[in-house]
Formats: C-alpha cells, sequence, structure tokens
C-alpha cells in the first residue's frame, strides 16, 4: 500500500511538472515590444502612453501568448538592432518587409499594407509628383523606405535625415525642404492637421508591414502568426485600423 501510494504522488508529481511546463510556454515571461512611437496613427505618444494601431495589434498578439507586454521606444533605426541582439522580443513599428531588412531578422505574416507618399506644402505648384523631385530636398524619416526612394530620386546629398517624421514634417512647414516622402496613413493623418500642406502625385509602390523577430526563432514567429491569422479572419485589424482613422 506504502509503494502504490509513491507511485501515485509520483505521477501526480510529474503531471504538475508537465502543466507547468505547459504554462511556461503559453505565458512564462513579459513580452517585450520595439516601437518608435513618431509614426502616428501606428504608434504614438499621447497623455505619455505609447498608442496606435501597432500597439493595439500587438496587445492582442500577447493576450493570445498570455503574456503581459512591455512597450520600449525608441529611434527607428535602433527597433532592429534590438531584435537582432536579443535585447527584445518583437519588432513592431510599421515596419516594411524589405529584402535588406530579412538578411537581420525573420518577419510575420503581413498584416498591412502601405504605400510611401509624397507631401508637399499646399501653395507649392512647382512639385507635381516624383519626377518634379529631382534635384530638389526630400525630408524623411531616416532608416525607413522613404529614406531609400528619397534617395534614388534627388540624391543622398539632397536628403535630410530625422529621427522622427514629425520633424520631417517641421522642416516642410518652415521652408527648409522641398517635400516630405511617408507612408499613407500617416500623411494623410499630417495633411488633416496641417491644413497647410497637400499629398501630390501618384503614390510609390506597395509595402507589407510586418512583425519582426529574431532570426531563427521559429516557436515566436509561429505564435505571431497564428495570432495575426486569428485576427485577419474575425475582423479584429480591421476594426483596429477604422478606430484610427
Amino acid at each position: 500500500m506504502k509503494r502504490f501510494t509513491k507511485v501515485i504522488i509520483s505521477v501526480l508529481a510529474l503531471s504538475a511538472v508537465i502543466a507547468l511546463s505547459g504554462c511556461a510556454q503559453k505565458g512564462g515571461g513579459k513580452l517585450t515590444v520595439a516601437t518608435n512611437a513618431e509614426f502616428q496613427p501606428f504608434e504614438y505618444m499621447d497623455n505619455n502612453k505609447i498608442i496606435g494601431i501597432d500597439v493595439d495589434i500587438v496587445n492582442e498578439i500577447a493576450k493570445d501568448m498570455g503574456k503581459p507586454v512591455e512597450i520600449k521606444n525608441m529611434e527607428f533605426d535602433s527597433v532592429i538592432p534590438a531584435i537582432t541582439t536579443g535585447k527584445d522580443d518583437l519588432g513592431v513599428a510599421g515596419l516594411s518587409k524589405t529584402p535588406d531588412r530579412e538578411k537581420s531578422v525573420d518577419f510575420s505574416v503581413p498584416y498591412y499594407t502601405a504605400q510611401n507618399v509624397i507631401i508637399i506644402k499646399a501653395s507649392n505648384t512647382a512639385v507635381l509628383g516624383k519626377d518634379s523631385l529631382k534635384g530638389k530636398k526630400i525630408a524623411v524619416q531616416k532608416g525607413t523606405t522613404g529614406d531609400d526612394i528619397a534617395t534614388g530620386i534627388t540624391g543622398d546629398a539632397n536628403v535630410v535625415r530625422f529621427p522622427a517624421s514629425t520633424d520631417a514634417i517641421t522642416d516642410l512647414k518652415d521652408g527648409k525642404v522641398d517635400a516630405v516622402i511617408i507612408d499613407s496613413f500617416p500623411a494623410q493623418t499630417f495633411v488633416k492637421q496641417n491644413t497647410d500642406l497637400k499629398i501630390v502625385g501618384n503614390p510609390f509602390s506597395s509595402e507589407q508591414y510586418c512583425i519582426a523577430v529574431k532570426k531563427g526563432n521559429k516557436t515566436l514567429l509561429e505564435q505571431v502568426n497564428k495570432a495575426i491569422k486569428s485576427m485577419q479572419a474575425s475582423g479584429m485589424i480591421d476594426k483596429i485600423t477604422k478606430k484610427y482613422e
């Protein structure tokens, strides 16, 4: 009887270990997220709090994983290094999936399709689109795809780079640059807030926003992909996006 009791206790103890192991895989610790809160409406500061489309999406992902979230604000070009070094778990900052970035990190399935556009002062009649920008000064957020596009159009010497897109817009309003190249949704937000600005020309080619994870972290990538696909199927991502329109 005593030996049988020991066997039962051993089985129960093993079951507890397995159960705890399962909980650790589901939760286990906080999810740290690297972002740049200068990209309204995807991530921006409001009353000293980081909010936005990306923030709502990552909160849903963390809920699905059973983890609390810590969102860290940093310069845009520090986001991917934070993931490659393992300092943070996810990079969520309106990140477009590009071949160059794929060398450093793995990307989730896309959750949003964007296009870069040109913003100029409303009084500017000389700039009509891409071809009008050759030789002109263009402001961009450093390290973005808008930075790459501007460099290809006007040459590196004519590109003015800022850590935040709001600084690029300020330079435009002050007449220090001829245009800003930025993603369409933030561009629309800036134009709504500044009646002295307008969007001109055709959008540049489409890009897809994805979430960055450390290269080779298949478990985390699968969890993120599962959550994104579930949110897309339920209409949650569309609902979140419309909330910020």
